[in-house]
């Protein structure tokens, strides 16, 4: 996976603060020392990845086979539209 900065323009920046306490400050430092990174780099990096994955989760729907096979034939045969659909369209044109 390509790093964060390496996904914006390098004249690119934006700020972000936060505060944590003690101990997490701590395990973070240490982690992004195990890691031969930086503070920053590591957060950068832990956060993105995480926002990712949220963002896919939320945008993605996953159809059961027999779901998938329905939809696949709903679109390659539609319905013909009902008269209150007509009248709804008509109503927004």
């Amino acid at each position: 996976m390509p790093s964060v900065s390496s996904r914006r323009p390098s004249n690119d920046s934006a700020r972000i603060n936060l505060r944590t306490s003690p101990e997490a400050k701590a395990l973070i430092e240490r982690a992004a020392a195990l890691m031969g990174t930086t503070v920053s780099g590591f957060m950068l990096q832990s956060a993105y990845e995480s926002a990712s994955q949220v963002v896919a989760e939320q945008e993605t729907l996953t159809l059961s086979d027999r779901d998938r096979d329905a939809f696949l034939a709903v679109l390659a045969n539609p319905p013909k539209p009902t008269q209150a659909l007509i009248d709804l369209m008509k109503l927004t044109a």
